[in-house]
C-alpha cells in the first residue's frame, strides 16, 4: 500500500477485507473502493453504509449473513450429520462475525461444531487430519481471503480424506470441493469497478454509498458427492446454479 500511495495512484481497489483495512491505514487521501465479505461499519472501513465518509467506499457480498445456510445445507445432504467441522482463520479480523452465526444455527439444527484455527497451510493439514479422527461428518470453510488463495489445496483435501465440505467460490468446487455458497464475487467487483470509474471521472468516495450485493450461488460437484458415496437430494440439485459433472 505504501509503495502505491507512493507512486501516486489515483485510486486504490482493494480487494478483501484485510486489503480494505490495510488501504485505510494507510492513507486518509487516496479515494479506496473495497470489496468484502463482512460488515464494513463493524470492521471500521466506513462510517456508515450511505454515508460512508472520509476516501472510503466500496461493496459488499453476502457472507456473514449466510454462513448459517451453509450448515443448513450440510444438513440437507447428510441428514445423519452430527459432528461438523468449522474452520476458521483466527487473524481475520472479521473471524468473531463470521463464524458466530454459525456457532449458534449449529445449536439449532442439533449439531456439534468443532472450531478448528488455521492461518497457515501446514495448520490445514493438521485441521483435516484432525476432523478425521474426531469422525467429523463435514466441513464448514469461514469465508476468508487465505482460504480463498488455498482453494486448490482445500478441494483436494476434501477427496484425500474424503470428508464433504463446503466453502465458498468455483475455485474450490473445481478442485475437487462438494459445494460452494456465497455470496457473488462478480456482482461486488462489478459495483467495485463502477465506483471506481465514477471516481476517476471526478466524483468523491463520501458521496458514493456503499453497494450490497444480494446475489448468491451455489455451485455443487457431482463427481465428488458420488465419489463421496453421497447422493444430492434432486431440490437441492434442481436449486443450483452450477453442477460440475
Amino acid at each position: 500500500m505504501a509503495e502505491l500511495i507512493h507512486r501516486p495512484v489515483a485510486v486504490l481497489a482493494a480487494t478483501t477485507t484485510p486489503a480494505a483495512l490495510a488501504a485505510k491505514a494507510a492513507t486518509t487521501t487516496v479515494p479506496t473502493v473495497f470489496t468484502t465479505a463482512t460488515n464494513p461499519v463493524e470492521v471500521g472501513l466506513v462510517a456508515s453504509l450511505s454515508r460512508p465518509g472520509g476516501n472510503v467506499t466500496g461493496a459488499t457480498q453476502l457472507n456473514v449473513e449466510i454462513g448459517p445456510k451453509r450448515l443448513e445445507l450440510v444438513r440437507e445432504l447428510i441428514p445423519t450429520a452430527t459432528i461438523v467441522g468449522l474452520l476458521v482463520n483466527p487473524t481475520n479480523p472479521a473471524a468473531r462475525a463470521l463464524s458466530g452465526g454459525l456457532e449458534a444455527a449449529a445449536r439449532t439444527l442439533g449439531l456439534q461444531l468443532d472450531v478448528l484455527h488455521a492461518s497457515a497451510e501446514r495448520d490445514i493439514d493438521d485441521a483435516f487430519a484432525t476432523l478425521v479422527q474426531r469422525r467429523a461428518s463435514a466441513l464448514v470453510i469461514v469465508a476468508d481471503a487465505f482460504f480463498n488463495s488455498q482453494s486448490e489445496q482445500l478441494g483436494a483435501l476434501t477427496l484425500r480424506h474424503g470428508l464433504p465440505t463446503i466453502f465458498q467460490y468455483r475455485e474450490f468446487v473445481v478442485a475437487g470441493g462438494l459445494m460452494g455458497y456465497s455470496g457473488s464475487n462478480a456482482d461486488s467487483y462489478r459495483w467495485a469497478g463502477n465506483y471506481s470509474g465514477r471516481i476517476l471521472k471526478g466524483e468523491k468516495p463520501a458521496d458514493l454509498p456503499v453497494q450490497q450485493s444480494t446475489k448468491v450461488e451455489l455451485i455443487i460437484n457431482l463427481k465428488t458427492a458420488k465419489a463421496l458415496g453421497l447422493t444430492v437430494p434432486p431440490p437441492l440439485l434442481a436449486r443450483a446454479d452450477e453442477v460440475i459433472e
